[in-house]
């Protein structure tokens, strides 16, 4: 992945791109940008517009957080309306060609906090900004013209579903159904599969006109560099259209897999600040006001999920890892210590203990219903240095008896007398091996022999 922070500059405590780079689409569609909502679900695209991975969306929801992912809404393709004037905002990668191309329009980008285009349409501003809420299944996209004068326009969004497992693609089928399951004022649920759960569009426009239609070969050319399948048919089941004018320059979709009552703008409005505020909240337990800083800092809430099973966790990596041990142990110091999180911390440590099973920690929790998969030498050996690195960090000598030293001891009992995979001490030596044939147990390419 290459985050937009590779093109950027730090400018009042957000991430600019400027126009030169948004309309480079060489440029643009490489510089990636990511929203999460802590329970491993997320919205991610390019600054370009076009998704370059099966794995980018507007809504892809872990139905068993942080696992079970299902890309449900895609993305938004915006048409900006003005008499007989039609400026198409979306871009797509379609075999051979690019279209259509709104990356031209972009005047800029940014993250400030959240991802936030601006496009010049012939003089007149739109903003679009994307958001998740926290804790659920939710992602807030919101329009506003920013000079509308005496200005009236319509913009019509059209919304793409895929509704797959996240490692898989959509072929066009016979088995979608065609028509929205609900159209109502201010409410459009999509129920295009069943044995999935449906997608509740809340609005704010005038109108959503049924126009069922497939979109094929979307290529995703980060998966081609894979050599992985690339080419994707997407649905739409119609569009929204919205007015927007100096009376209302605002336009919104919530897309959202949860119960909700109609949404209002200063419904969205709320939602936006209660987000904004949580971000701050993030930023004053740092002890630097480095914009650099500030911006890691919020990086690192990007990787904090809460299990279904209500325990802390840490995933591995956007965009298919799920939380494995190993990493969570190496990481723990850097994403929750540094950043003065240290409940955060505790409470991390005190799921993975939980899970301690012949004295190892899981190496990773299966996508699907399964038990965790205990198949790594290294994460047990890293617990040590997280738990001692917390100690150090807050001086919770309460945990470390009530919790940790009881379980720290079994972890040595069991590698000393020998665990799983032919994990033991070396009674010579003292020191540490590991391994059966066929099994990988650590990234490393030789057989791990190490000291206790």
């Amino acid at each position: 992945m290459t985050f937009v922070a590779a093109q950027s500059v730090l400018e009042q405590h957000s991430i600019i791109i400027d126009d030169m780079t948004c309309q480079d689409y060489a440029k643009s569609s490489h510089l990636e940008w990511l929203e999460t909502n802590g329970l491993g679900s997320f919205a991610s695209g390019t600054v370009s517009g076009a998704n370059t991975r099966r794995y980018h969306g507007l809504l892809v929801a872990s139905l068993r957080p942080p696992v079970d992912r299902f890309v449900t809404l895609s993305k938004l393709e915006e048409t900006f309306v003005k008499g007989e004037e039609r400026l198409e905002l979306g871009t797509n990668q379609f075999p051979f060609t690019v279209s259509p191309k709104g990356y031209l329009l972009v005047r800029n980008f940014s993250l400030s906090p959240f991802p936030r285009w601006t496009y010049n349409l012939n003089g007149l501003l739109l903003e679009k900004s994307v958001f998740m809420v926290h804790r659920e299944n939710t992602t807030v996209i919101r329009y506003r013209i920013l000079n509308p004068g005496d200005s009236f326009a319509v913009l019509e969004v059209r919304p793409f579903v895929a509704f797959r497992d996240y490692h898989s693609l959509t072929a066009e089928n016979g088995s979608i159904q065609q028509r929205p399951e609900r159209d109502e004022p201010g409410l459009v649920q999509l129920h295009p599969y069943e044995g999935l759960p449906a997608l509740k569009l809340r609005h704010n426009g005038v109108a959503f006109t049924v126009e069922p239609n497939w979109y094929r070969q979307f290529e995703y050319l980060e998966e081609l560099d894979r050599g992985l399948e690339f080419r994707e048919d997407l649905f739409v089941h119609g569009y929204f259209s919205f007015e927007l004018s100096a009376k209302t320059p605002d336009a919104f979709i919530v897309a959202t897999l949860n119960e909700m009552e109609r949404v209002t703008l200063a419904g969205v409005e709320a939602m936006e600040g209660r987000e904004r505020d949580r971000r701050q909240q993030i930023k004053s337990n740092l002890s630097s006001l480095d914009p650099l800083v500030e911006q890691l800092a919020l990086a690192a809430d990007s990787f904090e999920i809460t299990r279904a099973d209500g325990a802390s966790s840490v995933i591995a990596g956007y965009h298919w890892f799920t939380d494995w041990g190993r990493d969570t142990m190496i990481s723990l110091p850097g994403l929750t210590l540094t950043t003065g999180r240290f409940e955060l911390a505790r409470s991390i440590l005190s799921s993975f203990l939980k899970y301690c099973d012949q004295g190892m920690l899981p190496n990773r929790f299966p996508d699907q219903d399964g038990a965790p998969e205990f198949n790594t030498v290294d994460a047990t050996l890293w617990l040590f240095h997280a738990v001692h690195e917390y100690f150090k960090a807050t001086d919770d000598l309460a945990f470390i008896r009530e919790e940790a030293f009881t379980k720290m001891e079994d972890v040595m009992d069991w590698h000393m007398k020998g665990t799983r995979y032919g994990i033991r001490m070396d009674a010579t030596d003292g020191l540490l091996l590991a391994g059966v044939p066929g099994i990988q147990l650590t990234w490393m390419t030789r057989r791990l022999v190490t000291g206790w």
